[in-house]
């Protein structure tokens, strides 16, 4: 009987006590955990041992978290979880717009990383789709989303989303024309009720990224709209004879 592989994690931090208790945490509730201390380590580490997330903190000697995440999405869709200590929410959201999935303050509970990882990765690997065609592709003008593939083109070129950015997607098309706040996108997506308003801010960078990568005039959308004194939607997708 074949053996299924554990989800690997890629722990990346410059503090050993953080290496550490992550590693040995992870690895109780299932995970195949490897880690590096620094950002060169980190994408040495990402080619030889393929994880299927990466933890990374942002000061690092070297390379630090932000260069790592721009390596690594001109290569790869995985999902990225940064660590900050900075106080400033800008610098937290610049990990955002990066091509991070989400972030998480230092000093940190465990249990709530452990929480963002497992949502993350349940969403990345989600099969089930609730309202989309069973053939599962949608096309909106120059825009097919194939919701099967998890892959989306403009015109004849693909467009390369993260994970997170397609359960985004997905979320918005399979209930078109509706309205979602900014809290139901983060409780839907990336599975956890904010806490602070702050958290909110990780829906309105990824709607950010979403219409950069899909709009031809991201400042004037017309695929992903705001709702004014609620959140977002997709326009409404008129299906067959409708």
């Amino acid at each position: 009987m074949e053996v299924q592989r554990k989800e690997r994690i890629l722990v990346v931090d410059d503090e050993a006590s953080i290496r550490r208790i992550l590693e040995t945490r992870l690895s109780m509730i299932g995970y195949d955990v490897v880690t590096a201390s620094d950002g060169e380590e980190a994408l040495d580490a990402f080619h030889k041992q393929d994880p299927d997330l990466v933890v990374l903190d942002v000061m690092m000697p070297k390379l630090d978290g932000y260069g790592v995440c721009q390596e690594l999405r001109k290569e790869s869709d995985i999902p990225i979880i940064m660590l900050t200590a900075l106080g400033d929410v800008a610098d937290r959201i610049t990990g955002l717009e990066l091509g991070a999935d989400d972030y998480v303050v230092k000093p940190f509970s465990p249990k709530e990383l452990e929480a963002r990882i497992r949502s993350v990765l349940r969403r990345v690997a989600r099969a089930a789709h609730e309202g989309i065609p069973s053939s599962g592709v949608i096309q909106v003008g120059d825009i097919r989303i194939d919701t099967n593939k998890r892959q989306v083109y403009k015109r004849d070129d693909r467009i390369r989303l993260t994970g997170m950015e397609f359960s985004l997607l997905e979320l918005l098309v399979s209930r078109s024309g509706e309205a979602f706040s900014r809290s139901e996108i983060l409780q839907e997506v990336w599975g956890y009720t904010p806490e602070r308003h702050v958290d909110t801010r990780v829906v309105d960078v990824h709607i950010s990224r979403l219409r950069a990568k899909l709009e031809d005039d991201p400042s004037n959308p017309e695929l992903i709209l705001t709702a004014r004194g609620t959140g977002y939607l997709f326009q409404r997708i008129i299906q067959g004879d409708e």
